[in-house]
């Protein structure tokens, strides 16, 4: 099959990368002969990185370069099986692009969106066959990491959305299910490693430095929270949270921080700007946390609980599967351990007696506890048994 991606950026760049892997050739198409340019140039500094580091041999590195077409004609799809569209998070221009494809492709071409937190069904209306109308969702480095999410619109017809979820396992990648609701599973059940941690901070309870160290030291997570954001961006991880917030209709749970908008506002994105949370330039040292263990402990299990609240809600909504929201966590953004497996470990009636003591000393619905851990708690059940719902 051949694939067709739209889009030269860094994300549409590594999933034509991962397809020309996989053995297919791949259209990829920019509007913008610039960084039509840029794409390949970096394409083919990556793949000579992977020779150096012994990762490939040449062979394979030019026979992956020599079946990615870089093209400035949209018109070239016209032999495509698949086309991903992996450009602006812009709905409108999102709708407009595949205006235009649906009369190019073959009327048996699936179309899909690597959207992060746009409507999948929203955008498949606008369609004239939406029906072949699919979200496949890839997390950057495309490359490297191993989750996609595969987010059917209501429109999709199950078998597409089987035939995408095949195809894109057979490239080598971890597929997961989720029902197109905003931030799909990993957006939407992260927010509050970013959100809580804020809250923490923004009490005057820990700093920076020892929340981080909290979270990675006494909770194993490759990056603390203020880390992290500065890895992604606090002006894009400011923009997810804000679209995840307004998408549910203002709820308090998602609600973001007047924190990270001012760092977004001052410039402050992180590493890409030398500052962020921490700074970055030349001879900058982190601050040393505050590494008081029962502290420590406290601020991990504010947020872990606040972490396996969101999943359990998801569950209890049918968002995806037990085992689908805990791969997606620990696949997609490689925390220790599934958030209901962590559940159980530390005890359903555990984050029960913690949410709602939060919410009894706050009483704000952020803290409200998901009916089904009140549900398992009562009734004594786990997550993980025969009896469990998945």
């Amino acid at each position: 099959m051949q694939i067709g991606v739209i889009g030269s950026g860094a994300m549409g760049s590594g999933i034509a990368q991962v397809a020309a892997t996989a053995g297919h050739d791949v259209i990829i198409f920019d509007k913008n002969p610039d960084a039509i340019t840029r794409s390949r140039d970096k394409l083919q500094k990556i793949l000579n990185r992977q020779v150096e580091k012994g990762r490939m041999d040449d062979a394979t590195a030019k026979a992956i370069f020599g079946r990615i077409f870089f093209v400035d004609n949209i018109y070239s799809y016209k032999d495509c099986g698949l086309v991903i569209e992996a450009i602006i998070e812009n709905l409108d221009i999102k709708k407009s692009v595949f205006d235009t494809i649906e009369d190019i492709v073959s009327k048996d071409c699936i179309l899909a969106t690597n959207t992060s937190s746009l409507s999948v069904t929203s955008i498949a209306g606008s369609m004239q066959h939406p029906e072949r109308m699919v979200g496949i969702h890839f997390f950057n480095p495309a490359p490297l990491m191993k989750l996609v999410e595969i987010v059917p619109a209501f429109q999709s017809d199950p078998k597409v959305v089987q035939q995408a979820r095949d195809l894109i396992d057979s490239w080598g990648k971890l597929t997961v299910m989720t029902k197109d609701t905003p931030g799909f599973i990993v957006n939407r059940l992260a927010r509050p490693f970013y959100g809580e941690a804020i809250r923490i901070y923004e009490e005057g309870f820990a700093d920076f430095a020892t929340i981080d160290w909290a979270m990675t030291e006494l909770g194993g997570f490759r990056m603390g929270p203020f880390t992290l954001m500065d890895f992604i961006g606090n002006d894009v991880n400011y923009a997810v949270t804000e679209s995840v917030w307004t998408s549910f209709y203002y709820d308090p749970r998602y609600k973001p921080s007047f924190t990270q908008k001012r760092l977004s506002e001052a410039g402050w994105h992180g590493r890409k700007t030398g500052k962020g949370y921490f700074e970055y330039h030349e001879g900058a040292t982190k601050p040393e946390p505050n590494k008081d263990k029962a502290l420590g402990e406290n601020i991990l299990w504010r947020i872990i609980v606040m972490l396996i609240n969101e999943a359990a809600d998801a569950l209890y909504l049918n968002i995806a599967t037990r085992d689908d929201l805990d791969l997606a966590m620990t696949k997609g953004v490689n925390y220790p351990k599934g958030l209901l497996q962590w559940a159980d470990e530390k005890g359903i009636i555990h984050c029960v007696e913690t949410l709602d003591q939060l919410f009894a000393e706050y009483h704000e619905e952020r803290y409200r506890c998901s009916p089904l851990l009140r549900k398992m708690a009562r009734e004594g059940k786990k997550f993980y048994e025969k009896e469990a719902v998945v």
